[in-house]
């Protein structure tokens, strides 16, 4: 029987997964019935995301857009619930098409079961998507 990762060992890996722009990898670690949810998403974003295939397509052109350096201050915080943590971080980089640094600080609540995301809320800045270069989702479109 395989050893699976912590859910701190998964979401670890899972960051190094991210800066190395690898989202098919990204994508892997998640359960196929995986759900993403963004509570402070404004208007026109995606709130929620059911299923691997897509969180996948949502997460598809991230690179082309934020070039993420780094994530320092990583703070990772066990709850009751041995499958449940909670991460804070700040995400450093530039956004691709105006050249601009991006910063971006986080707070996801993360279930992972089997070595596999289940869940992951994650409460980001919705006003930072206000920038130019970052609407990934084509949300501004709308």
């Amino acid at each position: 029987m395989p050893t699976h990762r912590t859910p701190e060992q998964l979401y670890r890996h899972s960051l190094r997964l991210l800066l190395d722009k690898d989202i098919a990898a990204w994508t892997g670690l998640w359960a196929e019935d995986g759900e993403m949810e963004f509570p402070f998403a404004p208007p026109g974003w995606p709130r929620r995301l059911e299923g691997r295939d897509a969180i996948a397509a949502y997460m598809r052109g991230y690179p082309d857009h934020i070039d993420l350096h780094d994530f320092p201050d990583l703070r990772i915080h066990r709850t009751t619930d041995a499958q449940t943590i909670v991460a804070e971080m700040r995400g450093l980089g530039r956004l691709v098409e105006t050249g601009a640094p991006f910063d971006m600080t986080y707070i996801a609540v993360v279930t992972a079961r089997e070595g596999r995301f289940t869940s992951y809320r994650d409460y980001w800045n919705p006003l930072a998507v206000q920038q130019p270069g970052l609407d990934f989702t084509g949300a501004g479109a709308r």
